[in-house]
């Protein structure tokens, strides 16, 4: 997965040379889990930088560039760590278009990693998803494929609106598959089938999804048909699909961390 989102950045900062990449130790080192790497030495230091040891100045540099017309994307080193820049996301960021009655597009994708099951520290590990899907104005990602990392990023940033989009800590390297090469985009707000099944549907994002896959797997061994509807994102949430997961097969079990 971690490939596919680094694969994603270079694309699309030469798609588009208005999409600026910040964040801490994103630009020199590469991204604490290299998901920068290679950015600063091709697009050079005006378009992707290296931030203070401060979240909120992140998020708030974040609205002034988008505002300039520029499409920032700013890395949260974990998400935990949002909590230091709640005042700048849910009071600048998801408010900028109604602020300015449209004026402005706030163009901007928040990326952070979260997610527990990787022995990190406090803080390191928070899903704060749930809350930040009740700050009005926010879309909510929440990739769990490689391919769907890849989509839903380059989805995430041509967004006119802005975008939390969450990485699963777990899955940077341990979520394996095929990605499509060249242009790929997968629509916010369009649920997948993960598992096809009749007797009960597990409705999950993120790392999550790859667990009720295992967990449908092997309850298949038992004769139990076991549908596994992977959100892809929760803010747009596709409510037609959840609802026929829900009438198809009756039982519905919902799997989250946070």
């Amino acid at each position: 997965m971690l490939e596919a989102i680094n694969e994603c950045l270079h694309a699309e900062m030469a798609r588009d040379d208005r999409v600026v990449v910040l964040g801490e130790d994103v630009a020199r080192t590469g991204g604490v889990f290299r998901a920068t790497d290679g950015l600063f030495e091709k697009f050079g230091e005006n378009r992707i930088f290296d931030m203070p040891l401060a979240e909120g100045a992140i998020a708030g540099a974040s609205v002034g560039l988008a505002i300039a017309g520029l499409v920032p994307v700013a890395e949260m080193q974990f998400l935990g760590f949002a909590y230091q820049a709640m005042h700048q996301i849910a009071g600048q960021v998801a408010r900028l278009r109604y602020r300015t009655q449209s004026r402005f597009d706030p163009a901007i994708t928040i990326r952070a990693p979260f997610g527990g099951g990787v022995r990190t520290p406090e803080l390191h590990s928070d899903s704060l998803e749930g809350q930040l899907a009740n700050v009005a104005g926010l879309k909510i990602v929440v990739p769990a494929t490689a391919a769907d990392a890849k989509g839903l990023l380059a989805s995430s940033i041509r967004d006119p609106d802005p975008v939390v989009f969450l990485e699963p800590l777990r899955g940077y390297r341990g979520i394996r598959g095929e990605v499509p090469d060249g242009e790929h985009l997968v629509p916010l707000g369009s649920a997948r089938t993960a598992r096809p099944g009749t007797d009960a549907v597990v409705i999950a994002w993120s790392h999550q999804v790859e667990l009720a896959c295992r967990a449908s797997d092997r309850l298949s061994e038992e004769g139990l048909s076991i549908r596994v509807l992977d959100l892809r994102s929760l803010v747009p949430l596709d409510l037609a699909a959840i609802a026929e997961a829900v009438d198809s097969c009756g039982r519905v079990v919902v799997t989250e961390e946070s």
